[in-house]
């Protein structure tokens, strides 16, 4: 049976996901984007956006992990845009610009419907108003046989770990502090939820730290 992972998700020391006061132009909050930097100098970010340096040595290989045998991806609302309350209108299509990094069927959690966006590179985002069950279902079908990744952000995280639905959790731990934001596991009691470290890896810029569930 395919897995639900969380990949490359990065923390700060202190336990954030995301830095405070989250907007357009800030969309991983203040002081947020250090986070992000284990990633960037990578080869794996650096083909993303259509470049061929990069490096190539440990956070490269995390980063490379978390895309491979992925079928179908799913997001929170905030992970798609900074549009809150029902849609205005069609005209907001993602981050990514016309081709989103997925390259598969996306599943977004809203309250909010709206029909399905195809973009460019084989990315089709679907909107789902019945909560995170009714999206891993969907995801699970749509991966036929391959494993879905959970992109975040925060609270859809906190929600399929509370519901013990993640198999693993891969965090690419910061050395920054960011004193207030979305905290990952807080109220969270992992062991009594059934997950354990299962390994502890050094990277150039992270420390790459799987947590997995026991069955």
């Amino acid at each position: 049976m395919s897995k639900l992972r969380v990949q490359s998700f990065a923390l700060s020391l202190d336990g954030y996901g995301a830095g405070p006061d989250q907007s357009l132009d800030n969309p991983l909050g203040v002081g947020g984007v250090g986070l992000m930097e284990w990633f960037f100098p990578t080869q794996a970010w650096q083909r993303m956006h259509g470049g061929s340096e990069g490096e190539t040595g440990v956070d490269n290989r995390m980063a490379e992990q978390g895309f491979n045998g992925i079928g179908a991806w799913i997001l929170g609302r905030n992970m798609f845009g900074p549009v809150r309350g029902p849609w205005p209108d069609e005209s907001w299509k993602g981050w990514w610009g016309d081709e989103p990094p997925y390259h598969v069927p996306v599943f977004v959690l809203t309250q909010h419907a709206r029909k399905p966006l195809t973009m460019a590179g084989g990315t089709t985002f679907h909107f789902v108003t019945d909560g995170i069950h009714a999206a891993l279902e969907q995801a699970r079908a749509a991966a036929a046989g391959l494993d879905v990744r959970v992109g975040g952000g925060v609270a859809t995280v906190r929600q399929y770990l509370q519901a013990r639905l993640l198999d693993e959790l891969h965090l690419a731990v910061r050395p920054v502090l960011l004193g207030r934001g979305e905290a990952l596991f807080e109220g969270l009691d992992l062991p009594a939820l059934g997950y354990a470290c299962v390994e502890s890896v050094s990277g150039e810029r992270a420390i790459h730290v799987t947590l997995r569930r026991r069955d």
